[in-house]
């Protein structure tokens, strides 16, 4: 059994103690890894790979980042970026085969201040998602993990008040997530709990 997890590290370097500790204490087979916030040039390869892990990654100076991580292994990149908006800048997906398996690492658009331009950025960016989503699910043993911003239900908060008013619950976010799942992926978390 391959063991799989996502963490938004929110800054890879500034929290690299953090992680190192957590990879070592985990010892999960795929990590996905998301708001890097940092350049490709400064991502911290050489201490990754000194816990036993491979890593890709595509990243962006202060701002969003990806990376896959693969304990014992190089992941193999398939893509870098999300197909269907050459003009997008943003390193919000990368995608790679370990061990047959094709995995997607998604950091989705958070969409506030909504509505907006982010919002509608937001959704864009989620219906590209979907698009090529639809492909990879047919693409034999595949996974798409990472930071989707989105409170897909109200179980899923332990408040959802809370989330009034917010990007990642208006009916929009939680409808796009709802039709992702309708074309064939499963939401792991909810399976299991």
């Amino acid at each position: 059994m391959t063991r799989i997890a996502t963490f938004n590290v929110n800054g890879v370097n500034g929290r690299l103690p953090v992680l190192l500790k957590w990879l070592d204490e985990t010892a999960y087979d795929i990590v996905c890894l998301q708001e890097l916030k940092t350049s490709d040039d400064k991502f911290p390869a050489d201490a990754i790979r000194g816990v036993g892990y491979g890593a890709i990654w595509h990243g962006q100076k202060s701002y969003n980042g990806v990376a896959i991580l693969a304990w014992g292994a190089e992941p193999l990149e398939r893509r870098r970026g999300l197909p269907g908006d050459p003009d997008d800048t943003h390193s919000r997906y990368i995608e790679a085969e370990v061990n047959g398996l094709v995995v997607g690492c998604l950091y989705l658009p958070n969409g506030n201040p909504a509505p907006g331009p982010k919002f509608d950025y937001k959704l864009r960016w989620f219906d590209r998602l979907i698009s090529y989503g639809r492909l990879l699910v047919t693409d034999g043993a595949s996974i798409l993990c990472g930071d989707y911003n989105v409170v897909p239900t109200a179980i899923d908060a332990v408040v959802p008040q809370r989330w009034l008013g917010d990007a990642v619950y208006f009916p929009e976010s939680r409808q796009a997530y709802a039709e992702m799942l309708g074309n064939g992926w499963i939401d792991a978390v909810r399976r299991i709990h």
